[in-house]
């Protein structure tokens, strides 16, 4: 059974009946460093989170175990038939393209688990440029051709890839190129260019991520040498030094913490010390949008072990990150006593100023 937090409408009041108050207190005011990240004053934060979670620090998830991987990628049949159109492409058209099956679809079919999310790297090509191909086949073919919606790279928010969209037998099927980058000095703004399928699973964000399904072969890629042993030991960590693949999107602290709490999985010690580094903690808090972090806590909530997940977010020092009050809004006045009924109000407060910041 999972617990769903509604939150009210923006501006309107948060209802906690029929809990009350017995008393009231100062309200609780945050001050904030010059990374921008608020810095508790007083009151019920004083009290650890753990006192209501009834397990102390990173005790879950923190013993390594053994994971059952499967050797192989067992197709279905609606899966057979796009990659067998797919292929029909790159033959018909001499592209000698290939196709490679990206990211958390092969991680969950090794786990035996059925995914429908499916993003497809191209060695030679853009996502668009192959899904205009793939609409001349249809066309050639006497098939109704499908639109193509193309999502934009932005460098600032992190998103360095475009990627193109379409429909492929009533599958949302995505398409990117694979990448490689390059930094000049003193930027953090990569040049993204065409790379090689090594080089673009090096940049993934996790070694269980990094893993490929090529479809010409119909052959897993383990190009990082990594992948499927931390599937197989249940270890998060990432294929570069965690600390620079934080800082090139900070965001992936979050999804590293979310991947180890769904499936149960430990975070590398590595992995850990990055994720508590006062740099990187600023660029999560000022270089990601609130939008964007919001989802990631959505997923977390939605998902399997989130109360393992606020754990870490606690324990490696992220809560007044993720959690970070918003500006311009007065606190709400919290109880020191009927403090469980003030981490509710403050939790929803800031889940409503991430779900509609920018509206």
């Amino acid at each position: 059974m999972s617990l769903r937090l509604l939150l009210p409408p923006r501006g309107s009041l948060l209802l906690l009946s029929p809990l009350r108050r017995r008393h009231t207190s100062r309200p609780l005011h945050f001050r904030t460093t010059a990374a921008g990240v608020p810095h508790r004053a007083s009151s019920f934060f004083s009290i650890p989170i753990r006192a209501f979670t009834g397990v102390s620090g990173m005790a879950a998830g923190t013993h390594q175990r053994s994971v059952e991987v499967r050797e192989s990628v067992e197709l279905t049949e609606e899966e057979e038939r796009i990659f067998a159109r797919l292929l029909d492409v790159v033959r018909h058209f001499g592209l000698g393209t290939q196709l490679r099956v990206a990211g958390g679809w092969v991680r969950d079919k090794l786990l035996g688990k059925d995914s429908a999310d499916i993003d497809i790297a191209l060695d030679n090509m853009t996502g668009q440029n192959f899904c205009e191909r793939v609409n001349e086949y249809s066309k050639f073919m006497g098939e109704e051709q499908k639109g193509i919606g193309v999502i934009q790279c932005n460098p600032d928010q992190s998103k360095h890839l475009e990627t193109a969209r379409m429909l492929i037998y009533d599958i949302w099927i995505d398409f990117v190129n694979l990448r490689s980058e390059k930094y000049a000095e003193n930027s953090r703004i990569p040049t993204v260019e065409i790379g090689t399928a090594k080089e673009d699973a090096l940049r993934r964000d996790l070694t269980i991520n990094s893993l490929f399904f090529n479809i010409n072969t119909k052959l897993v890629e383990d190009l990082t040498g990594r992948g499927l042993e931390d599937l197989k030991k249940g270890l998060i960590d990432t294929p570069l030094p965690a600390k620079s693949t934080f800082l090139d999107d900070p965001l992936r602290v979050l999804r590293a913490i979310r991947f180890a709490a769904r499936f149960s999985f430990t975070l590398a010690v590595d992995l850990k010390e990055a994720a508590s580094d006062e740099k990187v903690k600023s660029e999560l808090g000022s270089k990601i949008s609130r939008e964007r972090i919001g989802h990631e806590v959505d997923l977390m909530m939605s998902d399997k072990h989130p109360v393992n997940a606020m754990r870490y977010i606690r324990d490696l020092g992220l809560f007044y990150v993720v959690f970070a009050f918003p500006e311009k809004l007065e606190p709400p006045v919290f109880d020191k006593h009927d403090w469980y009924v003030s981490i509710l109000i403050c939790y929803c407060v800031c889940l409503d100023y991430m779900q509609y910041a920018g509206t």
